[in-house]
């Protein structure tokens, strides 16, 4: 079982995919990736869901990559007495500490970590940004605002305070106790919400202690500021379109998430582009056309996967999402463009033997037209080297550990398969030779190019390059 394509599809589940049967038609229909949202559901669903994906695993005899998605801290409104309130631009209000419903004067807002951040000529940004006030004055306990940009607000609407860096940890005490439950249901990527220094992934590295691999997802302009070193700590990337659009110009997201993707395959590190991608398909069985449009421009632009979200959560129309995100990234990927995008944004290997293995087996597969780059490896950091070449051809990704192959399911052309390590040349060779052919990806006559390190099951020991006839 492999894709035709290179790009990966990451399916959020919910409500409208809780059933085996919806999880092996999306699976079917292209999603490689699955996400748990703990923003949403309770334990038992998410553990109903992993039991559901590792059955398909084993139906299926191909890797499945489960990543559970972390709340975060929200900050939110207090309620309100008299139910919600439409604010006028030019009208005063004042946010307080008190848990006393809300009136047209004051507004609580629980959030101490709020106020120690707060400076005047700041901004709150209310219900996705659609509210907006100006700090005026604070203490610490108050805040005086006016508003600036008016509309309806109603109770625990959430805030956002875009340019501060708020003095709390991304982990609240519930994402502690779901990151335990996670970990136990054996999830292979933990993603972090509002990350704003690479000290925040630090901090949930020593928790996960190696169990899954860690994804920070990038929704604040903070994180930014601090884009390299946050690569650097982390797994993996999530461009959160959608905060990053609330909290800065909505037309400074493009050119951004071009910027993160760069820096991800500078630093050999999987990037999923997420947030209403196919919105309109929630509630409507085909996309509109500046959603195909973006999503190709992710695709054009390098990303390893692309995420939904709410369409395949809890729309109407779950699996005709997978189904026609499937059809776009092959559309984009079997344009000539493409192909010459991704060998312009190649960068010059580093002086390692590691990185001029895989850029050579980049160069030999092209040249000899060979089926596919195969990589053996144990913690998954030769296959990502390899990926990151961005090669014309896909990546059979061999090794001994199911985690590592769950993980690279995500990684850009990857195809994993969890076989032994190679013991010997011989062994190298024909192992790659059977799999390639098992798994369809080669076909008698045709070459492979091997990549390996010796002595074999070395982590990070890339230093052989072998061509093989099938």
């Amino acid at each position: 079982m492999h894709r035709d394509r290179f790009t990966k599809i990451v399916a959020t589940l919910g409500p409208a995919t809780s059933s085996l049967e919806r999880l092996r038609t999306l699976f079917e229909a292209g999603a490689d990736v699955f996400r748990l949202n703990f923003s949403h559901g309770q334990p038992e669903d998410h553990r109903q869901r992993v039991d559901q994906l590792r059955a398909l695993e084993k139906e299926f005899k191909h890797p499945i990559a489960i990543l559970m998605d972390l709340q975060g801290p929200k900050l939110r409104l207090g309620t309100f007495a008299k139910g919600p309130m439409v604010l006028k631009k030019g009208q005063k209000l004042r946010f307080d500490m008190d848990p006393t419903p809300g009136t047209a004067k004051r507004i609580p807002l629980l959030h101490p970590e709020i106020f120690k951040a707060a400076e005047p000529g700041g901004v709150l940004l209310v219900d996705d940004g659609k509210v907006r006030l100006r700090i005026v004055a604070h203490d610490a306990d108050t805040i005086d605002a006016e508003v600036e940009v008016a509309g309806p607000i109603s109770d625990r609407k959430g805030v956002n305070l875009p340019n501060l860096i708020l003095p709390v940890s991304p982990m609240t005490p519930k994402d502690h106790k779901d990151l335990t439950f996670g970990l136990s249901l054996g999830v292979d990527w933990v993603a972090l919400s509002f990350v704003q220094r690479a000290h925040d992934i630090a901090e949930l590295k020593k928790l996960v202690a190696g169990r899954a691999a860690v994804m920070a997802k990038l929704e604040k302009p903070q994180a930014i500021e601090h884009l390299d070193e946050i690569i650097e700590q982390s797994d993996g990337i999530m461009v959160a379109r959608g905060d990053l659009g609330v909290e800065m110009p909505p037309e400074a997201v493009p050119p951004l998430q071009k910027r993160i993707l760069a820096a991800c395959r500078v630093a050999g590190r999987p990037a999923i582009v997420a947030t209403q991608m196919l919105d309109s398909m929630v509630h409507s069985p085909t996309p509109t056309r500046a959603e195909v449009s973006d999503v190709a421009t992710a695709v054009y632009d390098g990303t390893d996967a692309v995420m939904l979200s709410a369409e395949s959560a809890s729309g109407d129309y779950p699996v005709e999402a997978v189904t026609i995100m499937d059809r776009i990234l092959k559309s984009v990927e079997s344009d000539p463009l493409y192909r010459r995008l991704m060998d312009a944004s190649r960068r010059e290997p580093e002086a390692t033997t590691a990185d001029a293995i895989s850029a050579a087996a980049r160069q030999c597969a092209h040249t000899l037209s060979a089926a596919a780059i195969v990589t053996y490896t144990n913690t998954g950091s030769t296959t990502l080297r390899a990926a990151r070449e961005r090669p014309d051809v896909r990546i059979l990704c061999l090794t001994p550990n199911l985690d590592t192959a769950r993980r690279m399911t995500l990684a850009w052309g990857v195809h994993p398969v969890q076989t032994e390590d190679a013991h010997n040349f011989a062994d190298m060779v024909q192992r790659a030779v059977r799999v390639a052919r098992q798994e369809e990806i080669a076909k008698e006559g045709e070459r492979l190019v091997i990549t390996a390190g010796v002595p074999f099951g070395t982590p990070g020991a890339t230093n052989i390059l072998r061509i093989a006839y099938v």
